[in-house]
Order: structure tokens, then sequence, then C-alpha cells
């Protein structure tokens, strides 16, 4: 009797989540490794460095089925002295829903200082969102909403300003200005695509000579809902192993490591416990990122790559 029970209270956490995530409001996924996945947030971070590519995976709520999986790349490079290009990549899924986000971006540095630089960007590409509804359990199955799969394409346009020096960042943005609604056959609203807002900085400490901290900072912003907040704080030993916590605002707790494994390669690992309600139904988040950087031995001693 106590495993129905607990199978029960799964299903009804998982048909919630859905709802809410997919019926009634479609949003970006979340990253707690959020200050080395910067180019999905910011389209201005791609003039901020050489050739730069990111790769990423979470699995989050693991032990949930329909939980959501995420996986991010993103590539960039200076063109030229000011201009850079890059390309990202978002693959989001959910309950019965899979959303793919391609986009590529433009930078442009402007030096506003001896040390400080701005850099604004573009994005811009598609969205291609899928819903097969019989991969769902419903309360409800004569409910009109669930009575056609969805499978739409939409345009993706957004811009971001990345503000940096050689030890500090601060970054303003927006993946997508275009709001929209789908809706179905009987004119039944299926998802709401609202703009959502980034605010991020960082900073980095030099303690002494092998040991530095990094605290940072990133809040979101999208109408109709609580503004998110994730702080978090790492300290980066001897240039080559970093070690952190973060926490999400009334969402979890995390435990960060990540290390240098040369010059140029840099692996990190993310685990998210909630301290939510739905702490009694999940084993927590893994977040798994691996990132290359083009090494340049000037560029490094004047601006750390530790963001």
């Amino acid at each position: 009797m106590k495993a129905l029970c607990t199978t029960i209270k799964i299903v009804m956490v998982c048909y919630l989540a859905f709802k809410m995530s997919v019926a009634y409001g479609q949003q970006p996924p979340q990253y707690t490794q959020y200050m080395y996945n910067t180019a999905v947030l910011n389209s201005g971070y791609s003039a901020s460095g050489t050739l730069e590519a990111t790769l990423l995976h979470r699995s989050q709520w693991v032990g949930i089925d329909g939980a959501p999986e995420t996986q991010s790349l993103s590539v960039q490079g200076k063109l030229r002295e000011r201009i850079a290009l890059g390309l990202t990549a978002i693959n989001d899924n959910i309950g019965a829903a899979n959303d793919l986000d391609i986009n590529g971006t433009f930078a442009y540095e402007i030096p506003t200082g001896y040390t400080t630089k701005l850099s604004l960007g573009v994005n811009a590409g598609i969205d291609v969102l899928k819903v097969d509804w019989s991969k769902g359990i419903y309360q409800d199955g004569l409910d009109p909403v669930f009575a056609e799969n969805v499978n739409k394409i939409r345009p993706v346009f957004g811009a971001g300003a990345y503000f940096y020096s050689s030890n500090w960042y601060v970054g303003l943005s927006t993946h997508n200005f275009l709001n929209s609604q789908i809706y179905n056959d009987d004119e039944v609203e299926v998802t709401d695509r609202k703009s959502q807002y980034y605010l991020m900085a960082g900073y980095v400490l030099d303690l002494s000579d092998n040991l530095k901290f990094k605290p940072a900072i990133l809040t979101k912003h999208v109408a109709g809902a609580p503004i998110t907040v994730d702080v978090s704080g790492n300290f980066l030993i001897k240039e080559t192993l970093a070690l952190g916590l973060a926490y999400r605002y009334n969402d979890a707790i995390s435990a960060l490591a990540g290390l240098h494994i040369s010059k140029s390669f840099f692996l990190g690992y993310a685990y998210d416990y909630s301290t939510t309600g739905l702490k009694s139904y999940n084993d927590g988040s893994h977040e798994i990122i691996l990132k290359y950087n083009l090494f340049n031995a000037q560029k490094r001693a004047l601006s750390p790559r530790f963001f």
C-alpha cells in the first residue's frame, strides 16, 4: 500500500509539473553552472574571448518520470578584432514535450577603458516545439488540450550586453523578445512563451597566489512569475581545481566541482538538492559541462577565463 501511495504521489507531481510547464507556460531551462555556460544566456558574451565551445547536459529531478532533461551546445569566436560570430543549440525535454532552440549570434566589442570592454550582441534563429500527448498519463484524458499533438516552429530573436574587465563582468540579456501562444483546433491554449530577462554578474578575488574566489549571481525575470535568483561561490585552487556551493532561491542548494584538465579544457559537475516539496520524490539534479577555450597565454594573463 505504501508503494502504491508513493506511485500515485509521483504521478500527481509529474502531472502538475508537466501541466504547469507545457500547458500553461513554456519557459527556458535552468542551469546551475550558468557562470560557465554564459553564451546560451547572453549573446554579447560571444565577443569576450577567442574561440570557445561548451557542451552541457542536465538531468533534473532524477527519479521522476518525465522530469526535465536539457542539453546545450555553444560555439563562438572572433571573426575579427571586435567582431564575433557564434552558434547555440538547446534541446529541452519535459514529459511529452521536446523543445529544440537553434540560434546564430553576432557580437561587436567596444573598448570603454584601459581594461574594460562592452560587448553588444544579437541572436536569431528558430524554436521547434513538439508535444506527443501519447507519452503522458493524464487525470482527465478527455481534456481537449490533449486531443492533438503539437508540432510548431517559431522565430527567435534576442539581444545581450556584456560589460567586463580582467576580473569582473556584468551582463543583461534576453534570449527571445518574441512572445507567442499556441492553440489547438478547439482554441484551447497549449503553450504560452514569454520573454525571460537575465541579469548576471561575477567577480574574481585573488586571495593568494594559489587561491582565487569567484562569487557570481544570476537573476531571471519573466512576466507573471516571481524573480528567480541564483547565487554561487567557487574557489579556484592553483588555477586547476574549482570547488563551490550555490543556492537557487526557494528551489535548491548545489555543490559544484570543476577541473581544468589542460590549458584549454575544463570539466565541471554540479549536484542540486531540492528544497521544495519535490525533495521527497526525487534524487536531486545532475549537471555536467565540458568547455574548450583556444588558449592564449597573453590573454589569459590579462583576462582569466574563470567565468
